[in-house]
């Protein structure tokens, strides 16, 4: 018997397209735009400084709400106080980071593990110490334009802002290849709460939001989400002729067998010859 076509394409529930939304220094704006995803089913990212909570007049949020505020999102490092990285003392670098992950955590109620370079700077230096301190991404300002899954995540370069997202957004709907030519395709939009204060442009995200929402063929998801379930999928083990997998994850992971969506499932054996 020939063995199944086997390809690693899929995001979960069998789809080959996701959507998810990241946005950094926890400006009291955050309120406004987490209402706007929760009521449309979407998923977002929220990158916090813990030094700054309840700071400059009410502009920032206070600590004590972030565990509400953000419930069904994830909380995500930003350092504590937002200096440039690459300038600053490695001793500090490692305190603005793990003093972060510990502020941040106590509201979470999980580990941190995500994170944003504050300005968008760094250096090779800084992003390999990051992945020392329990951070397994970071998202960097650099827009790609594109729609490819990170293949660095400690240098983890977005779609797009969300002043270019609609443009971005319909490029990424019309998105449907033949079932051979499919791969994982990502809209990553990034931004911060307070430019659309700023721009007076609210309706654009509420719009954004709406012609996003419900969509069976995308999983919304947040950045970390997006990470394990990249991690549980090269984690598959498969045997020589192809036709039996382990899944030695906790997360299911879906693949395309024949063609067909397959779901394998947390600490499943699988045969795809049946």
């Amino acid at each position: 018997m020939n063995s199944p076509n086997v390809s690693l394409n899929l995001f979960p529930g069998g789809r080959y397209k996701a959507l998810t939304f990241s946005y950094d220094d926890g400006r009291h704006q955050d309120r406004r735009l987490v209402e706007l995803f929760n009521r449309y089913g979407l998923k977002a990212t929220f990158h916090l400084n813990s030094g700054k909570f309840g700071t400059d007049n009410g502009g920032y949020v206070e600590e004590s709400e972030v565990s509400s505020l953000y419930a069904g999102h994830e909380i995500s490092a930003h350092t504590v106080h937002h200096p440039f990285l690459e300038r600053v003392p490695r001793e500090r670098l490692i305190t603005e980071v793990i003093d972060d992950r510990r502020a941040l955590e106590r509201s979470a109620g999980y580990p941190v593990r995500g994170m944003s370079y504050p300005f968008g700077t760094y250096d090779d230096t800084v992003a390999e110490t990051l992945g020392t301190l329990g951070i397994r991404y970071c998202r960097t300002v650099r827009s790609t334009g594109e729609f490819a899954v990170p293949q660095r995540p400690l240098t983890w370069h977005p779609t797009c802002h969300h002043k270019q997202m609609r443009e971005h957004g319909d490029k990424f709907l019309e998105l449907d290849p033949p079932a051979h030519y499919i791969d994982l395709s990502l809209l990553y939009v990034w931004g911060h709460s307070y430019e659309f204060d700023n721009d007076d442009n609210w309706q654009e995200i509420e719009d954004f939001c709406a012609k996003m929402s419900g969509r069976d063929d995308i999983w919304y998801a947040t950045n970390i989400e997006i990470i394990d379930y990249l991690d549980a999928r090269k984690r598959l083990e498969f045997s020589v002729n192809g036709t039996m997998v382990r899944n030695p994850s906790a997360l299911s992971v879906w693949i395309a067998v024949d063609g067909r969506a397959v779901e394998i499932e947390g600490g499943e054996t699988k045969r795809l010859d049946i």
